[in-house]
């Protein structure tokens, strides 16, 4: 979807407690049908906000990385005031931050291709809008621009980039958040049993349907470079990334619910061990962590 229209009211939201969200008009809780076109691999993203699990997956990755993204608002300056645009917003916790830090005198702007999962009532206003496909919305008018774990998905990242630049106002800032998965490849970084090394075939397996649906698994350590390339001035960046944890594990049993069914159909995991790996995860065997986030900021001169 590439409209940039305000998004109507879709009725309840999602519930993203602990127990997972209810299935709704926006979320589906079963593959697509190999018989209709959205199941062709070159126009379907692999974590989908369409299916049920990405709520449950929001709510997790909000409660490891939130945090650290706060972080980065603060030292950038996030104050009463300021115009923010948050791109591919996915979940309502970065949005909901933003509208809190700038205030009635502010405005904060979520846009997702799918924004199903955001709140139209937030106090932040909602529209549908394709990174790659639409112009900004509101060119050169933003004091911060922000995406989290959006363009290692996409597949013209520099025109994606050019675009978060072009609503930036002189003086305005761009954070963007990407993971690194080549760099740090495994679920679990001591791998002393069984259970440890069938958690790392399957990232593996799961890399692997990233790679084949355009991902680029190596792009969070590019950022630095990248948005200097885009003409941005100031530029840093740092890296973190969890270990173990309730919230790595429940964002682990969302994402392998998820692509579930696209691991069986490419023949890279099979039913035995996905279950024998969702088991010891709900155990608590596994210390699992996750591919490096990679968060890099600069300045658009003037």
């Amino acid at each position: 979807m590439s409209s940039s229209q305000p998004v109507v009211d879709p009725g309840p939201e999602p519930d993203t407690t602990a127990g997972g969200p209810v299935n709704t008009a926006g979320a589906r809780s079963r593959p697509p049908s190999p018989d209709s076109p959205e199941s062709s691999p070159d126009h379907r993203y692999l974590l989908d906000n369409a299916w049920v699990e990405a709520g449950e997956r929001f709510t997790w990755l909000a409660e490891l990385f939130d945090g650290v993204t706060r972080g980065h608002f603060d030292r950038l300056g996030v104050r009463a005031g300021w115009r923010c645009w948050e791109v591919g917003a996915g979940g309502p916790s970065i949005p909901e931050a933003l509208a809190t830090a700038v205030g009635p005198t502010g405005y904060v702007l979520a846009t997702d291709i799918n924004p199903a999962w955001l709140d139209p009532h937030g106090g932040y206003e909602v529209l549908r809008h394709d990174i790659v496909g639409d112009p900004p919305p509101q060119p050169g008018t933003f004091d911060l621009v922000h995406a989290r774990l959006v363009l290692v998905h996409v597949p013209d990242r520099a025109r994606a980039l050019a675009t978060m630049v072009a609503a930036l106002r002189p003086g305005g800032w761009l954070l963007v958040e990407d993971a690194d998965t080549e760099l740090q490849p495994l679920a679990c970084l001591d791998e002393v049993g069984p259970a440890q090394r069938r958690a790392n075939r399957l990232r593996r397996a799961v890399r692997e349907l990233m790679t084949r649906r355009g991902a680029d698994l190596r792009y969070g350590r590019t950022l630095p470079r990248a948005l200097r390339a885009a003409g941005l001035v100031d530029v840093t960046a740092a890296g973190c990334f969890p270990v173990g944890g309730v919230a790595c594990d429940r964002l682990e049993t969302a994402t392998v619910r998820m692509v579930r069914a696209e691991l069986l159909a490419a023949g890279l995991a099979n039913d035995v061990e996905i279950d024998a790996h969702l088991t010891a995860v709900h155990a608590g065997e596994l210390d699992l962590t996750l591919a490096p986030l990679i968060s890099a900021w600069g300045r658009r001169p003037g």
